[in-house]
């Protein structure tokens, strides 16, 4: 789906240096007193040159007091809403051309920020990828996994890094899709996802992480069931057409397949065969038809929902 806006965002690439792009930085934060001081220490020689906001998503400790006695921009939610809201706050309130998003526990380096920004020239959103050397917590590998082959599927692609949450993009590009982006951990997910299957461009760079500071906050039953809703949502929201275009199509096999046996069947018993279906073969190849209208339904909701209105 094509927007009418998108020819004008090709149209006007800016054709100026990197080092004279307009830039925000923003850090949705948590919780991250232990870090939020030593994360904006490292971004001091962006200072003149990025705006840079803290958006602290209610935290109960003392983050927000720390990133105002540095002399950033904070922006406070008054309940805690999740971190693509953070973000989504931050996108909203930022006043350049360029949205540089890095995490508050000190994963990220400022100094890989001009690596993401020296790939802009013809993109709309530039990725730090992450190399083997970066540390993973192993509860959230077999969840990564799965989720990254199904964005694949839906992709069409081998998407190097799929929710990274260090990467630079156009401000007017990330505002089209904010209304589709979740609240939670899955904004980044849902975002690569969004630009992939509208025709943007994306490209990727590698970068190394640091381990965290702090504990990590991974349940592995509700981020295992967190996981599975995301794949569904994912799914539903961009191409349903995937899962059940092959559903229908293996159901209506399976259904001719079982009514060729019948009639094999019955020919060797010495039965008229003729105009003879199973009830098993019609509850398959009916099943087969439901659902490939469902899924023409569920496209087409997909495409509405999609829309962009921002």
């Amino acid at each position: 789906m094509e927007s009418s806006t998108q020819p004008a965002l090709r149209a006007s690439r800016l054709a100026i240096p990197n080092s004279q792009l307009s830039i925000s930085i923003i850090i949705p934060a948590f919780n991250e007193a232990a870090s939020i001081a030593t994360v904006l220490a490292s971004l001091r020689e962006w200072r003149a040159r990025a705006e840079i906001i803290v958006v602290d998503d209610a935290s109960t400790d003392r983050t927000a007091e720390i990133a105002r006695a540095n002399g950033v921009r904070v922006i406070q939610h008054k309940q805690n809403k999740g971190y693509g809201a953070a973000l989504k706050t931050g996108i909203r309130a930022a006043s350049s051309e360029i949205v540089v998003l890095m995490d508050a526990d000190s994963e990220h380096s400022a100094e890989q920020i001009e690596s993401l920004l020296n790939a802009m020239d013809d993109n709309d959103m530039v990725v730090g990828a992450r190399g083997k050397d970066s540390p993973t917590p192993a509860l959230r590998r077999p969840g990564k996994w799965l989720l990254g082959k199904v964005a694949n599927y839906l992709a069409q692609t081998e998407i190097p890094d799929l929710n990274s949450g260090f990467r630079a993009l156009r401000t007017r590009v990330a505002k089209l899709f904010l209304h589709i982006l979740p609240n939670g951990f899955s904004f980044t997910t849902t975002l690569t996802l969004a630009l992939f299957k509208e025709g943007y461009n994306t490209a990727y760079v590698p970068i190394v992480t640091k381990p965290r500071v702090g504990s990590s906050t991974v349940n592995p039953i509700r981020d295992g069931i967190n996981t599975i809703m995301l794949i569904i949502r994912v799914i539903a929201l961009f191409d349903p057409l995937k899962v059940f275009m092959p559903t229908s199509a293996g159901l209506f096999m399976i259904g001719v397949i079982y009514w060729i046996a019948s009639i094999v069947y019955r020919s060797s018993q010495r039965i008229d065969p003729a105009l003879h279906i199973p009830s098993g073969a019609v509850i398959v190849l009916v099943s087969s038809v439901i659902i490939f209208m469902f899924g023409i339904l569920a496209d087409q909701v997909s495409a509405i929902r999609r829309e962009k209105y921002e």
